[in-house]
């Protein structure tokens, strides 16, 4: 089964830095675009950051300048690094990529499990 793993979440202090990664594993023909979202409590899930494959990073207004999106094609790697955090990065950020299995002809999104970050003031 086609898996995504997330890692690299933690607390840090305003104006720090994560890097958050996404490995996909399993019966895979093709990974097309990767993508991260976030989710803060009880607000609804918003797209972040997003890498179609071959092309060129779309950030959210509020993380440009400070996200990069970025990818290990060899390895169907996906790292989010976050700079100068605010608070109001807080949340839980999710994996998610386009992926066609070898078994099917064709595409589905899947999601890693997620990883929690949290910026203190």
């Amino acid at each position: 089964q086609v898996q995504l793993v997330e890692s690299g979440g933690g607390l840090v202090q305003s104006g720090g830095s994560l890097r958050l990664s996404c490995a996909a594993s399993g019966s895979i023909r093709r990974v097309n675009a990767m993508r991260w979202y976030r989710q803060a409590p009880g607000n609804q899930r918003e797209l972040v950051a997003a890498l179609p494959s071959g092309g060129r990073p779309n950030y959210a207004d509020s993380v440009k300048g400070r996200f990069t999106i970025s990818r290990d094609y060899a390895n169907n790697t996906v790292y989010l690094q976050m700079n100068s955090l605010k608070p109001e990065d807080t949340a839980v950020y999710y994996c998610n990529a386009e992926i066609r299995p070898r078994e099917n002809w064709r595409a589905y999104n899947y999601w890693g499990q997620g990883t929690q970050v949290t910026v203190s003031s």
